[in-house]
């Protein structure tokens, strides 16, 4: 059994639609940032960054092994079920270097784009314009990457279970807002499309159920 302390963001959705995908048995736990439950003690023991997701597989060969970022965790649990990721090779290194480059582009700039839109206490547009427009970019190099390929790394992979959760929300707002550099975007609305419609992923967007 695996323990997942999670909340509905892009970030967590990535974990839950990996363990749908490869049938590992999971207990959810919510963590509330609204609440500030990311700062419990308690959670700072499995996560001491004090972000979600993080698990806790009590299953493991040497007995419970905690794991925070969600990179890492889904690099951990692809290795311990030997799914979506290759073992080696350019097949391994393709998924890592797309999980990467989600992990260092779009989560981060997608995210900062939120706060300066949503969050932040006063409108600053330079900060707006910037991270969309950096976030217009990397869904130009999704689509062009996407043009060549099915999946992001070729065969369906952890980096797409990454990079979904955070595409579906903003691709319709990016394009919308930055057209002049996202283009049509066929390839990612096809992608969009094709990863949205696996059972795994769907039940997986919908963790944690509040």
């Amino acid at each position: 059994m695996i323990d997942l302390y999670t909340w509905t963001t892009p970030n967590g959705r990535k974990v839950s639609i990996m363990l749908e995908e490869a049938g590992l048995p999971y207990e959810v736990h919510a963590v509330n940032l609204g609440k500030n439950e990311q700062f419990a003690p308690e959670f700072l023991k499995v996560s001491p960054n004090n972000r979600i997701p993080a698990i806790v597989d009590r299953d493991a060969d040497s007995g419970p092994v905690s794991v925070f970022e969600s990179g890492a965790i889904l690099i951990y649990l692809a290795e311990k079920t030997g799914k979506f990721l290759a073992p080696k090779g350019e097949q391994r290194a393709k998924a890592l270097e797309w999980l990467m480059w989600q992990m260092g582009g779009v989560g981060p700039m997608l995210g900062q784009a939120n706060h300066f839109i949503n969050t932040a206490p006063e409108k600053v547009p330079y900060a707006i314009d910037r991270y969309i427009t950096e976030a217009a970019r990397l869904i130009k190099v999704l689509d062009t990457r996407l043009g060549h390929a099915a999946f992001m790394a070729g065969d369906y992979s952890i980096a797409d279970m990454a990079t979904y959760p955070w595409i579906s929300v903003a691709f319709p707002l990016i394009a919308q807002g930055k057209p002049d550099i996202v283009g049509e975007g066929a390839n990612v609305k096809r992608w969009l499309d094709a990863v949205g419609a696996r059972p795994a992923v769907q039940r997986g967007m919908a963790v944690p159920n509040v």
